[in-house]
């Protein structure tokens, strides 16, 4: 069986040969190092520095370049070969790109930032420990209504996204089956308030009309993009990153979501589902309040789970009683147990995991989150030879 068989039966709540295996991304040199593999990122920096200076800082001359070198065939191809090769080294089986906003889709580049398709602006700096080069979300280059207004929206048909989705896809076909790789899209909600600002997009909430325009824009895109990805020849899975939650609660209230978010996560579903594709959900914190809303909307799965909201109801297991036969869950090792605790510890959770979530399908085995610099290499080495040992189906663990 190979990967996508392997999660595609997952999704449909039957037992394959195993159980499957997710990572969103995983940002850490020992890792890297141990499987013999470049990070992926590693030297966007001094690129971007190099060619900003033999331009003289004309940012417009550097993006223009920028964007051309990352459009190239060997570009293309490099960035994601590094990508498979530590999923396929490591024997996850599920790898996704968000092919809307973020890096691969950048507007404009300067000397130590980017600012993507939204709006939003990431600065590119060195992990302090570590070197390791990373991208933190500064703000939205839009301060009012008015402002977002007179800026240009993103494109669907923008050439850059096709290219990266064949792309991802040629790259998939080189590693044989051992790697499924599917398309993600940035959703409403994170797109709309990092275009602001939080504090600016919290006054907006407040002028229902404007803010519902702004939901609305980027909901038609969306759908627009997935109905790219189907005719481009996706037929399986499509990735939703829409961050509704932190660690106590969710960031707006549960009327505003039904409001202005859900209805769209509703649409892309429907179309996804029309076509054949399943519609995995990640999302952060604590969204136990609207997670009924969530499943009726059409989710078929959900990642991470974290499980270190200060919700008690809001863990793995007891979602696995409740909708356990309504969706798929992944997840859920917890970052900080992965670098803080040892690995007896890593160990036994992950076989908990195995034991209580799998049988009969419906369970990825992921971090509850992603994996992060600070992640002990031994422990994220002994919950994947956990998985190897014990994930076998039928499931038989004392």
């Amino acid at each position: 069986m190979d990967a996508k068989e392997r999660v595609l039966k997952t999704l449909n709540h039957e037992e394959p040969d195993r159980v499957p295996s997710f990572e969103m991304e995983i940002d850490n040199f020992d890792i890297c190092n141990y499987f013999n593999e470049q990070y992926v990122y590693q030297g966007i920096i001094k690129s971007i520095k190099d060619t900003f200076d033999l331009y003289n800082g004309n940012t417009e001359e550097l993006t223009k370049t920028i964007l051309k070198a990352t459009e190239t065939r060997g570009f293309l191809k490099n960035t994601f070969k590094r990508q498979f090769g530590l999923y396929d080294k490591i024997g996850i089986d599920l790898f996704t790109a968000p092919l809307t906003g973020y890096i691969m889709m950048p507007t404009s580049v300067d000397e130590t930032s980017f600012t993507d398709e939204y709006g939003r602006i990431f600065d590119l700096k060195k992990n302090p420990e570590d070197g390791m080069e990373l991208f933190y979300y500064r703000g939205g280059n839009c301060k009012s209504f008015e402002d977002y207004e007179a800026k240009s929206q993103p494109d669907p048909d923008n050439p850059r996204r096709k290219k990266y989705f064949i792309a991802m896809k040629k790259a998939e076909q080189e590693f044989q089956g051992r790697v499924y790789a599917a398309p993600a899209l940035w959703s409403t909600f994170e797109a709309t308030w990092q275009t602001f600002g939080f504090t600016e997009f919290c006054k907006l909430l407040a002028r229902p009309k404007q803010i519902k325009k702004v939901f609305n824009d980027r909901g038609k895109f969306l759908v627009e993009v997935l109905k790219r990805y189907i005719e481009w020849g996706e037929e399986n899975i499509v990735f939703v990153f829409d961050d509704y939650g932190y660690k106590t609660g969710l960031l707006i209230s549960p009327r505003d979501y039904n409001k202005y978010v859900i209805p769209w996560l509703n649409e892309i579903c429907k179309v996804a589902h029309k076509a054949g594709l399943k519609v995995i959900l990640h999302s952060c914190g604590d969204i136990y309040k609207i997670l009924d809303d969530l499943v009726n909307a059409g989710i078929d799965g959900l990642h991470p789970i974290e499980p270190t909201t200060a919700n008690p109801e809001y863990n793995i297991f007891n979602l696995k009683e409740k909708y356990g036969d309504k969706i798929t869950l992944i997840g859920n090792v917890s970052p900080q147990d992965l670098a803080e605790k040892d690995p007896e510890f890593i160990r036994e959770y992950t076989k908990k995991l195995i034991k209580e979530i799998a049988p009969g399908g419906g369970y990825i085995l992921s971090s509850g989150h992603s994996i992060n610099h600070a992640v002990k290499l031994e422990n994220f080495l002994e919950m994947h030879e956990t998985l190897k040992k014990h994930g076998k189906y039928p499931i038989k663990i004392d």
